[in-house]
């Protein structure tokens, strides 16, 4: 797998207008999705099942109490708290919506098919294809549902992370917020710019998130068409592990050469999910380019398409009898 061009500069000129572009546009056509197809329908139905299992407000809850909990756990890194913060909190954000993804594969495509309720779907004019596409749409926003949650408590977490370190290192705090007069009754108050864009610095590895995570979707559907929860859950964990280390073993020297073959064949067949994981390069302040981000989008969009297009030809002749 080619590795994606990366070029760190300076944190200032961090692409917030393009994210934010890309976002609205990616909102529209997927409203249009959910409001003018039919697979839109079963997308929507998907989503209202997946907030309801107990399992997105337990995964939700977990996720805000570890950030909320280590703005006040010190992780003695020499002055570096906020960065151990940030790269701490992505990885929370990540992990809880990977479970989220392919718990809801397993109990939205898996279970269904073994309990023969999907067979009353297809059963109305709905077709197989327009099935596994909205059960993967559903899933997927639902899993950036909770990154928006997560993302929203996160974002506000590192801005007063990021205050209160001031005041542990001894340095000048200044104040959290200032007020200002425009026009109402009352003084609203604004953000330090300062301390807001620390806090914003986290916007693009949100995104790579939930690249990664609509990527693993898309794999945990192809697999749920086939097999039952506990093997879906056990292969996406064995996925997730092995493409984050076969492109060290791709790439290490003095290699073994069956041990690099096969590790170069895993890294093309595997998802490349290294991609996506700039959580280190965001904790220290540098800056991932629009190209970057928008070769990432590419890379996640054609893998998810590959994968759904296998789960279209693995549930196409499943017995559901």
């Amino acid at each position: 797998m080619p590795t994606l061009p990366l070029v760190l500069a300076d944190a200032q000129s961090l692409p917030y207008d393009e994210l934010c572009y890309g976002l609205g546009v990616f909102v529209v056509l997927v409203l249009l999705f959910n409001y003018l197809t039919q697979s839109g329908t079963i997308a929507r139905a998907t989503i209202k099942e997946s907030l309801r299992q107990p399992v997105f407000l337990l995964l939700t809850a977990i996720g805000i109490l570890v950030i909320l909990g280590n703005i006040f756990i010190p992780f003695f890194s020499m002055g570096d708290d906020t960065k151990m913060f940030i790269d701490c909190g992505l990885a929370t954000v990540m992990i809880c919506s990977l479970l989220l993804a392919v718990w809801s594969s397993s109990t939205s495509v898996a279970e269904e098919i073994e309990g023969k309720t999907a067979m009353t779907l297809l059963s109305k004019p709905i077709n197989r294809r327009q099935f596994v596409l909205g059960k993967y749409m559903g899933i997927v926003q639902t899993a950036l549902f909770m990154i928006g949650i997560l993302g929203v408590i996160f974002f506000f977490a590192t801005y007063f992370k990021f205050w209160y370190d001031l005041r542990e290192s001894g340095k000048e705090q200044g104040e959290l917020f200032f007020m200002r007069d425009v026009g109402l009754p009352f003084h609203v108050p604004f953000m330090v710019e300062k301390i807001f864009n620390v806090a914003r610095t986290i916007l693009p590895g949100l995104v790579l998130i939930g690249m990664e995570v609509a990527v693993m979707a898309a794999v945990s559907v192809a697999i749920s068409t086939r097999m039952p929860m506990l093997v879906n859950i056990s292969s996406c964990f064995a996925i997730f592990v092995v493409s984050h280390l076969t492109p060290v073993l791709a790439q290490a020297k003095g290699q073994n050469v069956f041990v690099k073959f096969v590790a170069n064949l895993l890294a093309t067949i595997l998802p490349g999910l290294d991609h996506f994981n700039m959580s280190a390069a965001v904790a220290t302040g540098k800056n991932i380019p629009p190209d970057y981000i928008g070769l990432a989008g590419i890379y996640c969009l054609t893998y998810a398409v590959v994968m759904i297009l296998v789960a279209f030809l693995m549930f196409e002749d499943r017995d559901l009898a």
